[in-house]
């Protein structure tokens, strides 16, 4: 018998939890992501639990204890109960009744096999007591420790009772599976086979899976799968992946963390920004890095202008489309984040009016620029 042991389980917090729903005729497991994490030595950030009480059971249940329960989705089985601000997502069993490849009718249920069957991955489909015991009603324990994806019983199915499956599989794919074990067959098949429903999917959805993905340690390898499939080209028409591995291994050769942003223009596309529905920063953060680019500008000069951050994407992304690893410019983006231009419109002769003063200043500051930040305003003056 497999039994896990963490902090996350430990806490007292995540105990009274569990005491609230096991009390009497109820049960209350951990579920999905914070079991998976645990066995796989990953960071746990969420804690999910499953449970046979219906919803407005584990509200009273967590009233009674004092602690705040919040029926953020109660139509689907899903109560938040929070415990000295620690939130736990408490879902009752359940199995689905009719779906649609986008959203499901589902009934409650006291089993949690049944709970299991209508789950996404196998890896996902586990479930811990209180005192850390798994309970592993369709063999996911396995496929955890080959670290191997696979749909819950038949792929096909599954997919169809949400199409955003297969950008999922693609995602957990990319954090948690082994390269080596490869793709599942069925898996890719039926992923392959349901390429064209994926043009239903909210752009919310897909741009949330997108940016999960591409924030994984090393997604090459998902998305040239996601790319084979079809998946790549019909959520993002005109990305294309073969950029991705040498930025890659330039972000490792700069020490860069897997920042999605820089990944995103690696792997280019029509319509980014509406297709995943990006934020107006994020949208301008991703527009800043293309403008480096298409100007050519030096990491010193990005950097004075649209800071470290995107100065260093830019630096590394210029070398991966140029087809080598980046040299280390750390140095020259420091001295350009830094750098104020030593000259302002007082500065200038007093005969200079309107359109005359932009001009002026524009041309002292290429000349500053070009001189690596080292002309006083003496000299640019002069």
């Amino acid at each position: 018998m497999t039994r896990i042991a963490a902090d996350w389980l430990e806490d007292s917090r995540t105990q009274r939890v569990y005491a609230m729903l096991n009390d009497g005729a109820g049960q209350g497991l951990a579920v999905g992501g914070c079991v998976r994490n645990t066995l796989l030595g990953e960071p746990v950030s969420d804690i999910d639990m499953a449970t046979n009480l219906a919803p407005d059971e584990v509200l009273k249940r967590a009233e009674h204890c004092n602690f705040k329960g919040i029926p953020t989705g109660v139509d689907f089985g899903t109560v938040t109960v929070v415990v000295d601000d620690l939130p736990f997502e408490v879902t009752t069993f359940r199995r689905d009744v009719e779906t649609d490849g986008r959203r499901a009718v589902v009934a409650f249920s006291t089993d949690v096999a049944e709970d299991a069957a209508r789950r996404d991955f196998t890896m996902n489909a586990l479930y811990a007591q209180s005192d850390g015991t798994i309970l592993d009603p369709i063999g996911g324990l396995n496929d955890v420790s080959a670290k191997r994806l696979r749909f819950v019983g038949v792929s096909s199915e599954r997919i169809a009772e949400d199409y955003l499956r297969c950008l999922r599989y693609f995602r957990i794919f990319a954090w948690y599976a082994d390269d080596s074990e490869g793709f599942d067959p069925d898996a890719i098949a039926a992923i392959a086979d349901a390429v064209e429903p994926l043009s239903q999917l909210s752009a919310e959805r897909v741009g949330q899976e997108m940016r999960k993905l591409l924030a994984a340690p090393d997604p090459v390898f998902a998305v040239a799968g996601m790319a084979k499939t079809g998946v790549l080209g019909q959520l993002l028409p005109g990305a294309d992946p073969r950029f991705l591995g040498p930025l890659i291994a330039g972000e490792a050769a700069l020490e860069l963390g897997p920042r999605w942003q820089r990944r995103l223009v690696a792997l280019g596309g029509n319509d980014v920004e509406d297709r995943l529905r990006l934020s107006r920063a994020e949208t301008r953060q991703i527009a800043e890095v293309r403008a480096c680019l298409e100007q050519g500008f030096s990491p010193g000069e990005a950097a004075y202008r649209y800071g470290a951050d995107i100065a260093q994407d830019a630096l590394a992304l210029s070398a991966a489309f140029a087809g080598h690893l980046p040299m280390d410019a750390s140095h020259e983006i420091a001295e350009g984040a830094a750098a104020m231009l030593p000259v302002s419109a007082a500065d200038l002769p007093a005969d200079l009016k309107g359109p005359a003063i932009g001009q002026a200043l524009r041309e002292m500051e290429s000349r500053w620029i070009a001189s690596g930040f080292t002309l006083t305003k003496d000299e640019l003056l002069r």
